[in-house]
């Protein structure tokens, strides 16, 4: 129903994504791609668009606030994709997810805290804690068997540690694609429970899991975990909506919810853009056909990169992406520190990626990519990256 095959050139749109390649390397010719900034690189649901022209001719665009039919249909979707019954009243809109992390730590933590960060990760992690004056904690996941684990006997140790008193979870994990089993994140939130840890959980990529794996909310684990819990979503990385600047931070403690209401007054924010509410209701009312096809591209182009990389690239291991539509690549063989691979990736192969490292310092010698595209664009970049690299004879 749906086409995932045209491209769009950004170039002129505002696009702080193609913006920056620009700035990355001025020379970079025309028809070039990023692959960084986790937004897509493919035409939002044609429900949306056409939903929003269609509000435009009735609405006074004003100042505006969440609506019954908003209520219904995140808690609606809610229900539906994750099994998740929450009430109307547990929702805080707030304008990103990123946002919400930064009111979190000022809210449930005192300057100086430590707060526990499961790393690699996404870098505004690291931001959140270190510009509000707190105490970054890193617990470095360990690789078995090809896939990254939580290194709980760490964990235990630095959740045992009184001045360490959050943890931000990410689940689906980015960058490294894990989506965590229900048994995993059962023992994660014992071990915070015990040593009196706050969890504030970033779900932002739960709708988008690959076949063979199933997303848990972390608040449906058990009451006690929901009473301890602040989960992040937005319809944003699911529909293309991060323009939009519109999230759900659900809480379901009435506590915990005061309190981080009470941090979210002092930003001066009080109310999503009135587009960004109806782009929302729109997306979780009306376009989950979308993301079912969206859903078979991703898995499509996954397995695109994998083949490629057996074939081609062996040096380059791909792990397996279980959950968002980031990819995660151990370019440590091909014999570069992190500096050479990045200049390797921006001036030669034109290739333009989320290094590793912005993720922390376990990910030195890793690549990022962003697979939320058409397979051909992205199929055209890794020939070219093949290219590059037996120029350079790295391959």
């Amino acid at each position: 129903m749906y086409d995932f095959t045209a491209t769009i050139d950004r170039t002129r749109l505002g696009s702080s994504k193609w913006q920056g390649m620009r700035e990355l390397n001025p020379d970079v010719p025309d028809g070039i791609v990023p692959f960084s900034v986790a937004d897509m690189e493919l035409r939002e649901p044609p429900e949306i668009i056409q939903g929003l022209k269609d509000y435009l001719d009735n609405v006074v665009l004003g100042y505006a606030v969440a609506t019954p039919e908003y209520d219904a249909a995140v808690c609606g979707w809610m229900k539906k994709r994750h099994g998740w019954d929450i009430r109307p009243e547990w929702i805080v809109e707030c304008n990103g997810v990123v946002p919400a992390l930064f009111t979190a730590v000022n809210a449930f933590t005192e300057p100086g805290d430590g707060v526990i960060l499961l790393t690699p990760v996404y870098y505004p992690f690291f931001m959140a804690v270190e510009k509000n004056g707190r105490t970054i904690v890193t617990c470095d996941m360990v690789v078995r068997d090809g896939r990254y684990r939580i290194d709980f006997v760490e964990l235990e140790k630095k959740a045992a540690d009184p001045k360490n008193t959050l943890l931000i979870f990410c689940n689906p994990h980015n960058p490294v694609g894990r989506v965590w089993e229900r048994d995993e994140i059962e023992r994660l939130g014992t071990i915070c429970l015990r040593h009196g840890v706050q969890v504030v959980s970033d779900e932002i990529h739960f709708d988008l899991v690959m076949p063979g794996h199933k997303h848990v909310v972390y608040s449906t684990i058990s009451p006690e975990f929901a009473d301890n819990a602040v989960v992040c979503t937005a319809p944003s990385k699911t529909f293309n909506l991060a323009g939009m600047q519109t999230s759900n931070i659900i809480i379901q403690n009435p506590e915990l919810r005061r309190r981080f209401c009470h941090e979210l007054g002092k930003t001066g924010f009080f109310s999503c853009n009135v587009l960004g509410y109806k782009a929302c209701e729109i997306a979780y009312s009306r376009c989950e056909p979308w993301l079912d096809e969206l859903l078979v591209l991703l898995d499509a182009n996954r397995r695109a990169v994998e083949d490629f990389m057996k074939t081609h690239i062996p040096k380059i291991i791909v792990y397996p992406l279980e959950g968002t539509y980031l990819q995660w690549w151990d370019c440590r063989a091909l014999g570069l520190d992190h500096k050479e691979l990045e200049s390797f990736m921006i001036r030669d192969a034109l290739l333009f990626l989320d290094e590793g490292y912005i993720f922390g310092a376990a990910g030195r010698g890793f690549e990022r990519i962003n697979l939320a595209c058409p397979t051909a664009t992205l199929i055209e970049a890794l020939e070219r990256l093949r290219t590059a690299l037996g120029k350079k004879g790295l391959a």
